[in-house]
């Protein structure tokens, strides 16, 4: 499976945000990653209809968490961000035509190895991945 680059930078938008004190500006994100502002804008815009970030207006203004980072899992931002989870083309039955499907173990595996894949992501949180504060803080220049 492969993660699209829109999954990663939402993923990479709520780490900045855990590790960083107050509102952040989305143009710093964009900076300190290195990747596109305009990019991020409609990520962002994403995730503040889906109620992980919120924005404020006005000279202190900027984005930040709208939950805690312990209460967001990398599982629920990969199912927000991620159009298609089908890790093989028999996971959409109805658009394969493998004659196998009725049958498959191998099907059976990959729908077992995804599932585990899932768990863990379900299982691990924002918080989780940034507990190295400092180390982000710096590898990011901030």
């Amino acid at each position: 499976m492969h993660l699209t680059q829109h999954t990663n930078y939402a993923l990479r938008v709520l780490m900045y945000l855990a590790v960083v004190e107050g509102p952040a500006r989305i143009a710093d994100i964009a900076e300190h990653h290195r990747i596109s502002r305009n990019h991020l804008v409609k990520i962002v815009h994403k995730l503040g209809q889906s109620g992980y970030v919120r924005t404020r207006q006005g000279r202190s203004g900027g984005i930040e968490l709208a939950r805690p980072a312990r209460d967001i899992t990398i599982g629920e931002i990969v199912r927000l961000t991620e159009d298609n989870m089908a890790l093989v083309e028999c996971f959409g039955a109805a658009t394969s035509n493998c004659k196998l499907i009725p049958i498959c173990r191998l099907r059976n595996k990959f729908a077992e190895a995804f599932s585990a894949f899932i768990a863990i992501l379900d299982a691990t949180t924002i918080a989780d991945v940034t507990s190295n504060k400092a180390m982000i803080l710096q590898a990011l220049g901030v």
